[in-house]
């Protein structure tokens, strides 16, 4: 009865494998058969960038898009976010595959012909505005993937949620957004998302290339705001003052042995930076307060909560022990959690990777302490966020524009593997829980 039961179960796992490996043949044909045309949308998304929450254009091309091959299509959601709907023509899991939508306040130099020469006003200044991030890639990716997909519905087992989403690099002033509101609205429900997954092309990781890592990929962010509060006096007669200056020099040099003698750094990098100080108006005032403020970066939410704790108490007593205090606000404004990889996830993955893009060419990489608010969606469905390369060939990594930055640029011939990644991803986690 045994040996029946192992023959019944091999079987099937033949079947499901033979099936994959046809889709996966139909997948790898139709992406490099798309790609003048993921190229197109990429390049326009580029030309025409919009900033978080003002993505109009830009959701509404993607959401014609999806209409058109028949998705249900939801608009609208944290203000410009668009939902695609595809249900396989068999029963299966809910998989959410995601791509963001803005760009950055960011001049152009480039020397593209599609170059962007948008100007728009961001927290009341005029700015250059571009696709400094790739997002414009990531968008002309999950359209070619919806795409594809659609063409095999009825070979599906399962269902597909393409979410769009807007303002990933943050918001105006006094407005909410990003993945965030996406999820606070509902995105991951009706139908209810099993399992996410999505991808970030890099300047610096080769082109042909994945990594991925297990566990903490990107970092938590926090902001900080610390005011030191003194006491004012003539810059000729400190000994009448409570200098905040001096302090708050204090409290910057103090802060640096978080990361060197308080986090375990064999285990997992972490950051605190202070970013900008403001205090006094004149050379000969010393004034009465100071404000820092700064950013502090973690991959574990145990080294999160470390670093806060650790902030708060250098801060105050720092001050204390200067006859001054320190308010301490953290975060202040913003606030992103640690972007997880599932591991259990991530190890069942991991062949589906490799296949991809070749063995040698899906490398385990290290953490990056930029962050992600794709890591709102994993804190409530496991995920899986992995890196693509889009260094041109024979480039220098440490040469490369990085993203954030003028002169960013990715080489195109990265799509196709993209492509093929969220795909089979998509479809290997369908049929191994069919």
């Amino acid at each position: 009865m045994k040996k029946l039961c192992f023959l019944i179960i091999s079987i099937a796992a033949l079947h499901a494998s033979a099936q994959t490996s046809g889709l996966e043949a139909i997948v790898a044909k139709k992406a490099d058969s798309l790609f003048k045309q993921t190229v197109a949308w990429r390049r326009d998304f580029h030309e025409h960038p919009e900033l978080g929450n003002q993505e109009v254009r830009t959701s509404g091309i993607i959401a014609k898009y999806l209409q058109s091959l028949g998705l249900e299509v939801k608009t609208g959601i944290a203000k410009t976010g668009v939902v695609g709907i595809l249900k396989g023509g068999k029963p299966g899991p809910v998989i959410a595959l995601r791509a963001d939508m803005d760009a950055l306040p960011v001049t152009e130099r480039t020397p593209v012909p599609f170059a962007s020469k948008v100007r728009a006003t961001y927290n009341g200044q005029e700015v250059g505005v571009m696709h400094a991030c790739g997002h414009d890639s990531h968008m002309a990716m999950l359209m070619t993937v919806a795409e594809i997909l659609t063409s095999m519905k009825s070979q599906l087992h399962g269902t597909v949620k393409f979410i769009f989403q807007p303002a990933e690099e943050g918001v105006p002033a006094g407005e909410t957004g990003g993945g965030e509101e996406m999820v606070k609205e509902g995105v991951l429900e009706n139908p209810k998302v099993d399992v996410i997954f999505g991808l970030h092309i890099f300047s610096y990781i080769p082109v042909g290339t994945l990594t991925y890592r297990s566990g903490g990929v990107m970092a938590s962010v926090n902001d900080m705001k610390i005011i030191v509060k003194g006491k004012s006096a003539h810059g000729a007669y400190p000994w009448f003052s409570t200098d905040p200056i001096v302090t708050s020099a204090q409290i910057i040099n103090n802060l640096q042995t978080i990361v060197s003698r308080n986090v375990n750094i064999t285990e997992n990098p972490a950051v605190v930076t202070i970013g900008a100080i403001n205090g006094g108006t004149r050379h000969n005032i010393i004034p009465e307060k100071v404000e820092m403020v700064g950013t502090l970066r973690a991959l574990s939410p145990g080294d999160e909560k470390l670093l806060i704790e650790r902030v708060k108490q250098i801060a105050t007593k720092t001050a204390e022990a200067n006859g001054a205090t320190a308010d301490v606000a953290i975060p202040f404004s913003v606030h992103y959690p640690v972007t997880y990889n599932d591991p259990a996830l991530t190890a069942k993955m991991l062949p589906t990777l490799q296949r991809t893009a070749g063995p040698s060419n899906a490398v385990a990489g290290p953490a990056v302490t930029g962050g992600e608010d794709f890591s709102f969606y994993q804190e409530k469905v496991p995920g899986l966020f992995v890196f693509l390369g889009g260094m041109p060939k024979g480039a220098d990594p440490k040469t490369v524009a990085p993203n954030h930055t003028p002169d960013f640029f990715i080489d195109e011939s990265a799509f196709p593997l993209g492509v093929k990644t969220l795909c089979n991803l998509t479809l290997d986690y369908m049929n191994m829980k069919n």
